[in-house]
């Protein structure tokens, strides 16, 4: 029985790389975050410079060059250097905020849609409470109270966007609570928290998994709009303070391009391949998509 399982697994696993190679957006968008990861984890390896390898006045704000390929920042570091440790912050920050606001929004969403009545009003109103309040005001505020490490930026980002995935997801819990296989469960007495995670959860993940990989380019995004606000982890290298450092230190208006346009053009590229992979991953795992 379980090889039989197995085998059906390794069969779904194996059409849905398939359709992920067919599928234009998501080819395009798994290559460009595939290279952003391999830079995150190899690049400061490979670089010889170091974000802690500060240069004399003769170093400061120098344009690219056979030694610094993309010049220097206003305390004579190698642009490129920061740039590789930047993303390892980035891409971090993205991916563990993420796996909060997924729980989160996982959690909640499915209990509301499952229990209905009192469960669901407590909860929806929960989410809605979340939803009209102004989202940078909030996590500017939480950002200055719990203090700007990177753990608590996280934690901050997290914690506030969630509120959709938990609307998308209740709203996939209440059609399948309804269906035959999740009454016949009921009725042969299987607990609410084993119907949940036995036959509801595996049911909402494709959804889950399209919803959190476009959560993820929102929390790219919340990292670098706080850090380039002055509320990011000061001591961590990442494309929002390298935006932060920037704009303080005047790069634009002394022609530096090369410190201002490398990490911006990183962070969009980024929140493009995300973007890709959520649409593209939507479209593979609902057909109704892809035929429309």
């Amino acid at each position: 029985m379980s090889s039989a399982k197995d085998a059906i697994r390794k069969k779904k696993f194996k059409d849905f790389c398939s359709s992920v190679y067919h599928n234009k957006m998501a080819f395009a968008g798994t290559i460009i975050l595939a290279i952003f990861v391999l830079v995150a984890i190899f690049g400061p390896i490979l670089v010889p410079f170091s974000t802690l390898d500060f240069g004399d006045n003769t170093e400061i704000m120098q344009p690219p060059s056979a030694e610094h390929w993309l010049g220097t920042d206003d305390m004579g570091r190698d642009v490129l250097a920061y740039l590789m440790s930047g993303a390892r912050i980035s891409m971090l920050c993205g991916v563990m905020a993420t796996l909060i606001s997924m729980v989160l929004g996982t959690a909640i969403g499915i209990a509301a849609g499952y229990f209905g009545k009192g469960t669901d009003n407590i909860l929806m109103r929960f989410t809605d409470f979340f939803l009209v309040i102004p989202w940078l005001p909030l996590c500017m505020v939480l950002a200055a109270v719990l203090g700007t490490s990177i753990w608590n930026i996280i934690l901050v980002i997290g914690i506030t966007s969630w509120p959709g995935t938990a609307r998308v997801v209740r709203a996939q819990t209440l059609s399948i609570r309804e269906r035959p296989f999740v009454e016949r469960t009921v009725s042969i007495g299987a607990g609410s928290f084993h119907t949940m995670i036995k036959h509801i959860m595996p049911n909402v993940f494709p959804l889950i998994f399209a919803n959190t990989v476009l959560v993820a380019a929102v929390a790219i995004t919340s990292e670098t709009t706080l850090s380039f606000l002055g509320l990011g982890d000061s001591t961590r290298a990442s494309w929002g303070m390298m935006l932060h450092y920037a704009f303080e230190s005047g790069a634009a208006s002394v022609g530096a391009w090369w410190y201002y346009i490398p990490p911006g053009i990183c962070v969009v590229l980024v929140i493009l391949a995300f973007t890709l992979m959520g649409y593209a991953f939507d479209e593979i795992m609902n057909p109704k998509l892809k035929e429309r």
